[in-house]
């Protein structure tokens, strides 16, 4: 029984190669009349992994290790036990698009489990989540821009350079797929040679007196997990990054799966490892107070002071590399869902792969953000509004694993691998507490202002509703 009441469209129909007829229609279309484009390539294997890793990893690997640090070691349980369902959520990703390989991800599964509806506040929430993100993306790179080029000492100066930052992406994404795909890979690669440097290389360095208690809180061990998980629940956030690209990616319902779960276990081993290596080179007393934790590891493990401009230039690297990836997947959502008549038709419109109306209108979105967070002189409003965007993240997971249990309750013999129902059936649960446990670190404040933004997409699927019902008529 659907939820919604609207009852979805049938299961595309396959064609002779066996791929869904929809899965065609996301072909990386070259110019408008639809032929292909020297600017337009769909994304293997090592892309789509590139894309997770790099969407996952932003800026805030850079900062971790010091903000969980007060806690002590306990929280490498945390982090520990929040990688095992992160995963879980990146197999769930990559069976659900084994079965339906198109552009949208959490939209597609959603709508086609539990029709109009639901797909429509996947799609909302998810857009409202990548363009106010890739504002804060943005803004954050300033502080990393500032310690190698002066910028922060004017307000507009820096409202500026936020503002390149995000653009700059953008342009990229604007040349075609082929350029986004070349962004990513090259800046993923870039931004894990630092990083390596010290989840490997700080191992030898590594000094257990350092570390500090197991809990340094002095509470219970519980409650320090808790407490930890809570800071690094939002690591993970990207980890649909594949899916919601699927189209793009060459045989996507091989290697969208494969793409999301190596990219998972790779981002969750240079959090480890690197969490690891830092605490082991930094003595607790001073990473509590670290500004810098990665730079300061730096400079313990080779002397000198030049690790706090190698890490901002990683740093740069990781946000811009992530706001390319991010910048894509705003436009994929709204694309998926305005091609089902959920969204404004406008969004449809592709050129060299890429769905261009949307990358615009996000850009804009993001920048007018940016603008007013300087001109308001406060990060309060802005950093109320990006706690907002954690909670409206989870929604399309939550929606996507509630469709994969669906399909396993359901029993349909073309949906469900009835060797694999058990197993299946514990990952999908898994990756549902994991969904659930994301909501519930956002916080009662984010949450009922991320339920706000849900109750003005209602609004919004009313109107596109109805004039879709005009249009049958």
């Amino acid at each position: 029984m659907h939820v919604t009441g609207t009852v979805p469209p049938p299961a595309p129909a396959a064609d002779p190669a066996g791929a869904p007829a929809g899965a065609l229609a996301d072909a990386p279309a070259g110019e408008p009349g639809g032929g292909a484009s020297k600017h337009a390539r769909r994304f293997g294997l090592p892309v789509a992994t590139a894309l997770v890793m790099g969407n996952i990893i932003g800026g805030g690997i850079f900062l971790l290790p010091a903000s969980v640090a007060p806690y002590g070691t306990v929280s490498l349980v945390a982090l520990g036990v929040l990688t095992v369902g992160a995963i879980a959520l990146a197999l769930v990703f990559g069976r659900l698009a084994e079965r339906d390989p198109r552009t949208g991800g959490p939209y597609v599964y959603a709508r086609e489990a539990f029709g109009d509806f639901a797909g429509f506040l996947a799609a909302w929430a998810y857009w409202i989540t990548t363009w106010v993100s890739n504002a804060a993306l943005a803004v954050a790179a300033v502080g990393y821009l500032d310690v190698l080029i002066p910028v922060s000492h004017h307000r507009w100066t820096a409202c500026l350079a936020a503002l390149v930052i995000q653009w700059l992406p953008a342009l990229a994404n604007f040349a075609g797929t082929r350029w986004v795909g070349a962004v990513q890979l090259v800046s993923t690669v870039l931004k894990f040679l630092p990083l390596l440097l010290v989840a490997v290389g700080g191992l030898f360095f590594f000094d257990p007196s350092k570390l500090g208690s197991f809990n340094a809180g002095g509470g219970s061990a519980i409650g320090a997990v808790s407490a930890s998980a809570a800071l690094l629940l939002y690591s993970y956030l990207g980890v649909e990054s594949a899916a919601v690209s699927a189209g793009e990616v060459r045989d996507a319902r091989r290697n969208v799966g494969r793409a999301t779960v190596i990219g998972t276990v790779g981002a969750a081993l240079v959090y480890l490892l690197g969490t690891v290596s830092v605490f082991g080179t930094v003595s607790h007393s001073h990473l509590v107070k670290s500004t810098a934790p990665f730079s300061d590891a730096v400079n313990a493990m080779f002397g000198g002071t030049w690790g706090g401009w190698a890490v901002a230039l990683a740093a740069l690297v990781s946000m811009t590399g992530c706001l390319n990836g991010w910048t894509l997947l705003s436009a994929q959502t709204p694309y998926a869902a305005a091609r089902d008549g959920l969204f404004p038709a406008a969004f449809t419109r592709r050129r060299r792969g890429v769905p261009t109306v949307g990358v615009g209108v996000t850009v804009v979105l993001s920048s007018l953000l940016t603008v007013y967070n300087f001109m308001a002189g406060s990060a309060h409003v802005f950093e109320v509004l990006v706690l907002v965007t954690t909670f409206t993240a989870t929604v399309p997971y939550l929606l996507a694993t509630a469709a994969q249990l669906y399909h396993l309750a359901s029993g349909r013999h073309e949906a469900v691998d009835k060797r694999r129902l058990i197993r299946d059936a514990v990952i999908a649960s898994v990756a549902a507490g994991f969904s659930i446990w994301l909501v519930a670190g956002a916080g009662y404040a984010a949450v009922y202002q991320g339920v706000l933004f849900l109750f003005v997409g209602i609004l919004v699927y009313a109107v596109m509703a109805g004039r879709r019902r005009r249009a049958e008529v």
